[in-house]
């Protein structure tokens, strides 16, 4: 029984850790500096990402291109996105202070894909310029 509840408590503690792990990643990638083409091409008004902002910038991550090797990453953040847009709904006008984290977390999602975004094109002109140089 002991061993049993113990094994449980190092689950917990594990996912726990894992999330927070997977969060302050998602943050650290969010804080870089995003170019003013990619703001301009997700629409932000007065160089601000908003969550509303996240779906353009998904589409545009879509038909661009990943020409180098590399995966996705966008995966798991458009399901937490997915995720914090509900609570939000949720909570609506009963929940202030759930409602401003949830739109504080979408705009983190949106800075995240922008940054996606833009290393994407970086990468995508940089081949191309090494591609016209052979």
């Amino acid at each position: 029984m002991f061993a049993a509840m113990l094994f449980a408590i190092s689950i917990v503690a594990l996912t726990q850790f894992a999330a927070y792990y997977w969060r302050a990643m998602l943050a650290g990638v969010a804080a870089q500096p995003v170019s003013e083409r990619v703001l301009e091409a997700a629409g932000a008004k007065s160089g601000q990402l908003t969550g509303e902002n996240f779906l353009t910038l998904l589409s545009l991550h879509r038909v661009t291109p990943e020409l180098g090797s590399g995966s996705d990453k966008l995966h798991s953040v458009r399901l937490y996105y997915s995720l914090v847009q509900a609570l939000g709904t949720v909570a609506g006008t009963r929940l202030p202070a759930m409602a401003a984290w949830s739109e504080r977390e979408a705009a983190l999602c949106a800075r995240y894909a922008a940054v996606q975004v833009d290393r994407r094109w970086q990468a995508n002109l940089e081949l191309a310029a090494a591609i016209r140089s052979c």
